[in-house]
Parts: structure tokens; sequence; C-alpha cells
């Protein structure tokens, strides 16, 4: 393969992800812009038609409608818009599949152009959607991770704010302005919804089951409770916010108990595929028998048993609390 086809192919999967990486920024710019306009109180300025309003040119708007067609044909149940919607992403998924596929065309066209290997460009195409898919859970993972950080104090200022005679919405109003994000932006939603007539039980109900946090459903069921059967409700949070504190503990000492094997599984997942990638660039030819015949079943064999043998260690290294 030629240099000069070689930079042609480096300086179209560049400008891809440059164009994708724009896109993505313009978006978070949006919905930063719609949320300090919808902060003010109405009539405190004119809105731009601009910053309420999308403009996109007729190939990306066909593209986008023909992906939100296809996901909604296949996720009927809508689990990749509720994905999004924990993460905090703001895209449809449609606008998600679409980034995703230029990210696999520009992650191929890079392959090919440094490995000069289209197996390997194929295989780069391949895995961009499970980096998609990562990224999102990734995401997850980390605003669950700060929400459960968060929760035990959060517990302790609604408490106290009951003790000083507040109503429970007016305690956690209160909380929600004292708190930082992931858990503020949850609460507020819950609030939102009880302005809107919703009970703020159910509301929270809500919250812990898009949450899927553990705490959060022990904390609901609580309350529920509580306004069955009566009792004082700030005793009953001081409780829980010990409670919670005291598994979290628990839940640090197990992760820092497994983090060898967490970053063993790591290192020993990304070992196998870096090594071929660097032996490609560097020896082309003596690779070249791996990509043809039976030295493909042997490459398919090895990524079957890496794979196989880290979910295993993974699954080893996960500890429920």
């Amino acid at each position: 393969m030629s240099s000069a086809l070689v930079v042609a192919m480096v300086t179209v999967g560049g400008g891809l992800a440059l164009a994708v990486g724009g896109w993505l920024a313009r978006v978070g710019r949006r919905t930063e812009r719609l949320s300090e306009i919808l902060d003010l109180p109405y009539g405190e300025w004119d809105v731009p038609v601009e910053d309420v309003t999308e403009t996109r040119s007729a190939i990306v708007e066909s593209s986008i409608g023909l992906a939100s067609r296809v996901v909604n044909q296949f996720d009927t149940k809508g689990s990749l818009r509720r994905s999004l919607e924990r993460a905090r992403i703001p895209m449809r998924p449609g606008e998600l599949v679409v980034v995703t596929a230029c990210g696999a065309v520009t992650g191929g066209a890079l392959l090919l152009g440094i490995t000069q290997s289209p197996i390997l460009a194929a295989m780069g195409v391949l895995l961009a959607p499970l980096a998609a898919s990562s990224v999102i859970r990734g995401r997850i993972a980390r605003r669950r991770r700060a929400f459960e950080d968060q929760l035990p104090d959060a517990l302790g200022l609604i408490a106290s704010s009951l003790s000083a005679g507040h109503t429970f919405l007016r305690a956690i109003q209160m909380m929600c302005e004292e708190s930082e994000p992931p858990l503020a932006e949850e609460f507020r939603r819950v609030v939102s919804e009880t302005q809107l007539g919703d009970p703020l039980v159910d509301a929270l109900d809500r919250m812990a089951a898009r949450l899927e946090i553990r705490d959060m459903d022990w904390v609901v069921q609580a309350i529920r409770i509580q306004q069955t059967v009566g009792g004082k409700l700030a005793d009953l949070l001081h409780t829980l916010a010990d409670f919670i504190r005291a598994r979290e503990e628990v839940r640090r000492e197990v992760k820092v108990l497994t983090a060898e094997g967490r970053i063993s599984a790591w290192i020993l997942t990304a070992l196998a595929p870096l090594l071929l990638v660097a032996v490609q660039v560097l020896s082309p030819e003596y690779m070249k028998p791996m990509f043809q015949g039976w030295g493909l079943v042997v490459l398919a064999g090895t990524a079957l048993m890496v794979l196989g043998g880290s979910a295993i260690i993974f699954r080893m290294t996960k500890i429920e609390v």
C-alpha cells in the first residue's frame, strides 16, 4: 500500500473524528444553553429561536431518521433510550447510532492506514458498538457510584430539615440547593414531578427504579412503611443514613481488596490485541500467515479464550455488598 494512500486514509479518518467530536460538542453546548434558559423566570429575557430549535442538513436528518426507525424496530422496549437517560447523555438513540457508525468508519480507516490489514480494520469497525456500549455503561456506573456516595449525607440533611419543622418536600428542595450532581439532578426531577401533581413517594419510587440502586430502594420502602404505620421520619432517615454509610465503607474495602484482580483482567485483555497490532505494524510479513487459512481459526479461538478468561476474572472480582 502506497504512502499517499495511507496518508489519505488517516486524513479522512481524522476528519470524520473531528466532525463527530464537533457535533457532540455542539449538542452539549445546546443542552447547557437550554438548561440556563429554563432556569430563568418567565419573561426574564427573550429566548432566541436558534437556542430551542435544531437545524440539520437533509442528509444528517435522513440518516438520523433511518437509524431511529431501525432502533425502534429492534429495541421495542426502549432499553437504549433508558440507558442514555440514565447516563445523562443528551442524545437520542438514532443520533447515537449515527455517531457510532461514524466512529466505526473512522476507527476502521485509522487501523487500515496504520496496520495495512483489512481484517484488523474490520475488527476495529466491529468493536465500535462495543466501545459505545462501554462508554454508556461507564457513565451510568460513575453516576451510580457518585449518587451512592452522596446519599447518606443527603438523607442527613433531609432529616435535619424535618427536625427543624419543614415538610418532606421542602426538605428535599433545600437538600437539592446544598447538594451537587448527580444527586441534586435526580431529586430536582422528583420535585418537578410532584409539582405536576404526582405523589412524592411514587416519584421517589420511579427515581429508584431508574437508578437501580439498592440503597435507594430501601429508602423508598422505609418511607412507604413510615407513612402507613406512622412514626418519626427524621429518626428513620438518620438510621438509614448510618446504615448506608456503613455499607459504603464495606463496599470500598471490598473494592480495594479486588483492585489487583481487576487490573490484571484489564491488562491481560488488552495485551493480546495490542501485541497483534504492534507486530502487524512493525513486521507485516511476519503476521501474514495468521490472516489466511487456519490462522484465522487460531485467531478466533485465541480471542474467545481471552474474552472467556477475562469474563471469569471480572466475575470473580465482582462481589455484591
